[in-house]
């Protein structure tokens, strides 16, 4: 099965949803379920690295969007599609060497459209910038 990073976003997104919904869902069935493959088909190596890469950083990641957000706003008050968005894109910020940011950014939005609505895009887009600010 091949698949372009973009896809494998996605799969990533609704994996990472699902287990959001589930915490005693298996990854692994997981993956044949939002990739509709059998256990024979191989998992592209970029979507294990995106789900256990937030999922071993997620309480660090956590911490970052809070430090992004203004005052009156907290992590747990974000509505999980734009978490799993931001935790994505902040993950691949992050520790994936070989992509632009611009990219991430605007990968991040492509979610945002498929996932969330035109308010949570603008939201994501200020605390992705906000990131950017920072790390310049």
């Amino acid at each position: 099965m091949s698949m372009n990073r973009h896809q494998i976003r996605k799969s990533a997104f609704q994996t990472l949803f699902a287990q959001l919904a589930n915490d005693d869902a298996d990854v692994a069935e997981l993956y044949t379920e939002v990739l509709a493959i059998d256990h024979e088909n191989e998992v592209p190596e970029y979507l294990v690295t995106l789900v256990e890469g937030v999922n071993e950083h997620r309480e660090e990641l956590n911490e970052q969007i809070q430090g992004l957000l203004s005052s009156k706003w907290t992590v747990k008050r974000i509505a999980k599609s734009d978490l799993i968005i931001l935790q994505i894109a902040l993950f691949e910020l992050q520790f994936v060497d070989d992509i632009p940011s611009a990219v991430v950014i605007n990968e991040a939005l492509e979610l945002a459209e498929s996932f969330s609505d035109d308010t949570s895009k603008k939201f994501i887009n200020g605390v992705l910038g906000s990131f950017e600010k920072q790390v310049d």
